[in-house]
């Protein structure tokens, strides 16, 4: 009788330890799956975040009233034809001393691309600019319709993951964020190159494109689109120049290049700027990002978190993104004055 329940006890032991083994061997089976998936959603995603080659298409997000980084960035866009094909210009919301509520911001941005377009003699990208969100988003999961969100949105389609369209967006990040709330495919045909956000190792995240529209901001760096960031102060701060210096290399040269000048000096007198000044151009950067010359240094990093304290959170578990953490100050300026200049 003893034999007898011996006997039972063992092959029930056995069953159990049989039982155990083949759940521990599915939950290794499952974890080796979800790191194989990791990696391969990791590697797709490093490919993505890759310079392009060749020439591309892009379209550009901007506050042109706000600063006059924007009127600088979108020129040097349009004169990098050599690589880059504009195919729209979006004018976003702002909202500072400059405009009344963000949707005057918006609409004083969508008249200064217009103005910039007619010195630079391009009146035939103007059927191309469209007018963006008159509000920021008010939730997370709640996009802000506009006429440059839905062409986005739309437009977006035409293009793959081997061959996406590259947006500039050097703003609020509202009218992209809501493009992709309304269109979340378009996040596997789009790569964002964005100027938002400080750097991960400055002491706080209050930055004016990011602090506008924080919702916008956990959508781009939390649903998986490719992402190019380049932070404003500790790494773009650096790009700055002077009156002297402007004038020197772009006074006189054309009717463009006299305007940006001119509204260069007198924004930086109405800043404070004494004798000597200098003035951070930082859109430009975005635009160069996609360019093929020696303009920056960039690295992988996990994506992080903007919080609603004006601090970043980080998860090492999340997507990478790509991260400038140098510019080349000189080498881009060069070039930057060359274009605009010719």
């Amino acid at each position: 009788m003893r034999m007898v329940w011996l006997d039972g006890w063992l092959r029930l032991g056995f069953k159990k330890q049989n039982y155990i083994c083949r759940i521990q061997k599915y939950f290794s089976d499952e974890e080796n799956k979800m790191e194989k998936t990791d990696r391969n959603d990791h590697e797709k995603m490093i490919r993505r975040l890759r310079k392009p080659q060749g020439r591309v298409d892009v379209v550009i997000d901007t506050d042109t009233f706000n600063e006059i980084d924007d009127q600088y960035a979108l020129s040097y866009l349009i004169r990098s034809d050599e690589k880059l094909d504009l195919k729209a210009i979006y004018a976003a919301p702002f909202f500072n001393e400059k405009s009344d509520s963000p949707a005057d911001g918006m609409e004083k941005s969508y008249q200064e691309i217009m103005n910039i377009l007619t010195l630079l003699g391009r009146d035939d990208l103007k059927k191309v600019v469209y007018k963006g969100s008159k509000e920021y988003m008010p939730s997370e999961e709640q996009p802000v319709e506009s006429d440059a969100a839905r062409d986005l949105a739309q437009r977006a389609m035409e293009y793959s993951q081997e061959h996406p369209l590259y947006v500039v967006a050097i703003a609020a990040i509202t009218n992209v964020a809501s493009a992709i709330r309304m269109n979340p495919e378009i996040i596997d045909r789009i790569v964002v190159v964005w100027l938002g956000g400080n750097a991960i190792h400055w002491p706080d995240n209050r930055e004016f494109n990011l602090d506008q529209d924080v919702a916008g901001a956990r959508i781009i760096f939390g649903c998986g689109v490719p992402v190019v960031q380049l932070p404003c102060m500790g790494v773009v701060s650096a790009f700055s120049t002077s009156g002297p210096e402007l004038e020197y290399h772009l006074k006189g040269k054309n009717k463009l290049c006299d305007y940006l000048v001119d509204v260069t000096i007198k924004e930086a007198k109405a800043c404070g700027g004494g004798e000597a000044w200098t003035r951070a151009i930082w859109d430009v950067t975005a635009v160069a990002w996609l360019l093929d010359g020696d303009f920056m240094e960039d690295c992988l990093i996990h994506s992080p978190i903007p919080e609603y304290d004006a601090r970043y959170a980080v998860d090492q578990n999340r997507h990478f993104i790509k991260y400038v953490y140098h510019v080349k100050r000189d080498n881009l300026f060069e070039d930057l004055f060359a274009k605009l200049g010719k």
